[in-house]
């Protein structure tokens, strides 16, 4: 996927994060922890099905890339924490408010970096979706919130 700034609006309350040198990320990218570096979505080791590499990554889920990192680069990433941001999806409806999660590719066997699919979990959900798309829609807004920044999407009180 090639670098595209996905922010459409909204407070991004970045962080700086560390990148290994092995480690490509591109701007828009979604993120996660992995011990003390940041890394691509698609770099998380599959757990076997979709709901677990949803929720494994949302235990980890750091935030949107801000900046590239090509490989043998260590300089630390700008990673956006919250904010509005346009993700692809497979064609469907959301309302506002649907949990929103990562999606996996057609082998299902990695997490996409830039790609997201409504979820029925809060474990295994990075944000909601901020503005309705209906009739079906192949983009959608998600309201992300960084699980490891600050706590991630909550049940309603």
């Amino acid at each position: 996927m090639a670098n595209t700034m996905r922010w459409r609006y909204g407070d991004t309350n970045p962080i700086i994060a560390a990148v290994d040198s092995a480690t490509v990320v591109e701007i828009g990218d979604l993120v996660y922890l992995d011990t003390d570096d940041a890394k691509p979505a698609s770099s998380q080791a599959d757990q076997g099905t979709l709901l677990l590499n949803q929720q494994v990554f949302q235990d980890n889920f750091l935030g949107v890339a801000m900046q590239a990192s090509a490989a043998g680069d260590t300089t630390p990433l700008r990673i956006a924490t919250t904010g509005v941001f346009e993700f692809d999806c497979a064609s469907a409806t959301f309302e506002i408010g649907k949990l929103i999660g990562g999606s996996e590719n057609a082998g299902g066997t990695a997490l996409v970096t830039q790609k997201v699919e409504g979820v029925a979990a809060h474990a295994a959900a990075i944000g909601r979706c901020a503005k309705r798309v209906n009739p079906a829609g192949t983009k959608v807004l998600v309201d992300i919130i960084s699980t490891v920044m600050r706590g991630g999407p909550q049940a309603p009180a």
